[in-house]
Formats: C-alpha cells, structure tokens, sequence
C-alpha cells in the first residue's frame, strides 16, 4: 500500500502528515471513469452513477458561468474503474477532442533512481530540479533530459524546491531551507552558500529573546518566492509562516497562520500571500508597509467544504486560485477584476483519491493525486468553464509534485505544454500534451476520438 509523506518533527507533538491509502489494480473490478466536469451546484450523483460517458457529439461539458453563487457542492465518496483494464498503455498515446480542438499526448521518458519517492520538483531556465527521500537533489538539462548536476547535502528528505534567478531554495525534513547559487561557466554548477537560519543568528536571537521561534518547529511543507519584495515564505506543520529576508537571510515575521498543519502557500505578483490548511480553509494575507518591516494582516478566509486543503495553485495573471483537497476536489475562486474580492468559482471533479500537487500555466491546470493519476484541464477564458483533456497514467504510487511549461519537441505548430511528474513510487515522467485544431486536421481524425484515454 502506498502512502503519502509521513514526517515526525524532533521533539514536536506535531502529527505527521495524513496518509492515502491507494486501492490496488484488479482486473476482476474494472472501474468506470464519470465525465470531469466544472460545476457550481451540487450534481445529482445518483444517476451519475449509473450513467456511461457521452457520445462524441456531446464531450463539450455544459457551460459554467463566472458568477457562481457562495455555496459549494457537496463531496461523496464514488468508486470509478477503466472501462479497458487489459488495453496496453506502454506502445501509444490517444487523443481527446473538445468543440475545436484534439488533445494529443505521450509520456516522453520515465526514470527510476534509487532515490526513493519523488518529493518535489521545480522548472527553471531549460533545468528540471528534483527532491527525494536521500540527500541528492538532481539536476536534469533540458530539452534531451539529462543528468547535468546534483546537489549533495548530510541531510535527507527534500520537501519543497523552489528557483528563483540564480538562486535555489531547498526545504528538508531538519526544518532547515539550504540555498544554492547556480553559474554557467562552461557547464552547470551549483554552489552552497547559506543555510536559513543561520546557526549565530539563530543563537543569538533565542539568547536575548526576540525570537525563540526563528525556527520551525515542525517540518516545513512549502515554500514560496516574492521577488518585488525581496521575501521568501516558508510554510509548516508547526501551524506558522515564516518570512524571511533574502537580502540578509533573517527572519523578519512570524505568521500565526492556522490552527491546524498548514500544507501549501502561493503568493502572487501583487504580493498576496495564500495559505492552505487542514483545518479545511484558503486564508489571504496581505503585508501592511505602514508598519515596521512590512507584518501581514489576515484579509479573508475561503472555505473548502469541510475538507483539508493539501495543494494550491495560482495562475499567472492572479485571477483564479486553485485548492485541491484530500475529497479529491479541487475548488477555485476567481477574482472580481473591480474589486479584487474572491468569489467561489465552482468545483473540478474527477479524481478519486487525495490531489496532492497542482501547477498552472496559461489556460492549463495539471493536477496529480494520491490516485496514481494526472489531469490536465482546460480553462476557457470567456465562461471559465474546466474541462479535463487528459488523464496521465502510469505512475504506480500517489503523484507527490508536479511541474507544467510551455515547450515543444519540434517544429511543429501545435500548441501545448510539458508536464513534469514525480511520484511515491520513486519515477520521475515527463509528458507531451499537443493541442492541436480541428480544422488543422480534418473530420477524418475528429471522428476517431475518443473522450478518454489511458497513456503509459
């Protein structure tokens, strides 16, 4: 059985991180995938149950406005199987079709390390950075994916990784982040140069009492970069959130963020801070400049139906903040463009288990979950309608990361992204998702698709 990330703090009476218990592939129980849709109200579960995918002529999911009403739908436990459980998903790569467009996608490579399970992984400058169990972060070179570099340290278990310029964050279970300078003279180094916090600073402090909580203390889940402010946000179990000062690497503020293990932050260009919890709520913070070094002030708390909130994603442009929850769920509120006040968007539903980890890119969101599954939906821009294009498998353990950037493997027109994925089976994919348009390719290859799909 696999599980999720169990951590223990030293000498902490923090819980460890929940674990996901993963139903075992058996061919005797297929299992029948329901369509992933975006939704506002509550759906009438009992006929889905009962209910077979939809003709071609139908794979559009109905729209869903952008002016959702406050409450949420309701989250029951379903059981789904491949409707195929014998189709090989190691020699091809299927497509799906939406109103204008046909979704093709490969795995393009696999690699098993004797790392142990995939923790984190980040994407910076054609370098795909990745954490693990063992004390080696592995560097991999782009586009020909490549080992080029590693990143050796006394200490284990890299949880959250984060890049910035020339500057890499590594978050491990000692609740200690490790910063490394990248160079580019001839071939690819990487050169420790500070541990937060820093061991004096951190004496010094406890001596003469401005802060005996410097450091977490419980293990660090999150890590998060705000460039215009020269800040670096960390997140833990301890139930706080740090900021710290990349300039002179000290802790300025301590955030009483929660009451329960925070899971993720994200902050926006703007400077908002967003924190996920197990207590089941989104809050968002704001950092008041009138006042000292700049402390936050609590704006809002969001609501996710009861249910712990593991994972958040933010698109580029600040306007939809995605959370994805241990019902398997994801949630979005959009921003009003006006008033900047978020709003409940509606629900993405489709995975089975836990979602784990989540990345957005332009109008794509890829979502990895304790199913062993990857989804990569769609956003339309005029209703905000999701619809999912793509559903990843291969993975034989709960997806823990993932990563998504625009690129191509060739020359070609189409349009698409890269998708990164790390697992607790200790393989580390990456995908290619083409989209390409129907008018490009004709009705012949229309006809032919197919709304769902099973990729190796």
């Amino acid at each position: 059985m696999a599980s999720a990330v169990d951590i223990e703090p030293p000498n902490s009476s923090i819980s460890s991180a929940p674990s996901f218990a993963i139903r075992p592939p058996n061919n005797n129980h297929p299992t029948t995938f329901l369509r992933s849709i975006s939704t506002k109200e509550a759906s009438n579960f009992s006929e889905e149950l009962s209910y077979s995918p939809p003709r071609l002529s139908t794979s559009v999911l109905p729209s869903n406005t952008c002016q959702g009403r406050n409450s949420q739908p309701s989250t029951p436990r379903l059981s789904f199987t491949l409707n195929n459980p014998s189709k090989s998903v190691d020699d091809h790569a299927e497509f799906h079709q939406t109103s204008y467009s046909i979704f093709t996608n490969r795995c393009i490579t696999s690699v098993l390390k004797k790392d142990g399970q995939i923790l984190s992984v980040a994407v910076s400058n054609g370098l795909v950075y990745t954490g693990s169990q063992e004390n080696v972060i592995r560097v991999w070179k782009l586009p020909e994916f490549t080992e080029c570099d590693h990143l050796k340290t006394r200490t284990s278990m890299v949880v959250s990784l984060q890049v910035s310029n020339d500057m890499v964050y590594a978050a491990y279970a000692d609740c200690k982040i490790r910063v490394w300078r990248r160079t580019w003279e001839g071939v690819i180094k990487h050169v420790r140069v500070a541990t937060i916090p820093k061991v004096g600073s951190y004496v010094r402090s406890y001596i003469s009492g401005r802060d005996k909580m410097m450091k977490h203390m419980g293990p660090i889940s999150s890590l998060a970069i705000n460039m215009s402010d020269d800040i670096l946000y960390s997140a833990s179990l301890d139930k706080t959130v740090k900021v710290w000062r990349l300039s002179d690497l000290k802790c300025i503020e301590t955030i009483q963020a929660h009451n329960d293990p925070i899971n993720a932050i994200v902050v926006g260009d703007d400077g908002v801070l967003y924190t996920a919890s197990d207590d089941a709520t989104v809050r968002v913070w704001r950092r008041n400049f009138c006042s000292g070094d700049g402390p936050h002030s609590l704006t809002v708390s969001l609501p996710a139906k009861c249910s712990p909130v593991k994972t958040l994603a933010l698109t580029t442009d600040g306007g939809v903040l995605y959370g994805g929850c241990s019902d398997g769920y994801i949630h979005y509120w959009l921003k009003g463009w006006f008033s900047g006040q978020l709003q409940y968007g509606g629900a993405l539903l489709g995975h089975t288990h836990a979602v784990l980890c989540l990345a957005s890119m332009a109008n794509y969101l890829v979502s990895g979950s304790a199913d062993s599954t990857c989804r990569v939906w769609l956003r339309e821009q005029q209703d905000c309608q999701h619809v999912c294009v793509a559903i990843l498998q291969g993975h034989r353990g709960p997806i823990r990361c993932v990563s998504v950037f625009q690129g191509r493997l060739n020359e070609e027109s189409e349009d698409g992204c890269i998708i990164c994925t790390g697992s607790l089976d200790g393989v580390l994919k990456m995908w290619h998702v083409r989209r390409t348009s129907i008018r490009d390719k004709g009705k012949g290859s229309s006809q032919n698709a197919c709304q769902y799909f099973e990729i190796a």
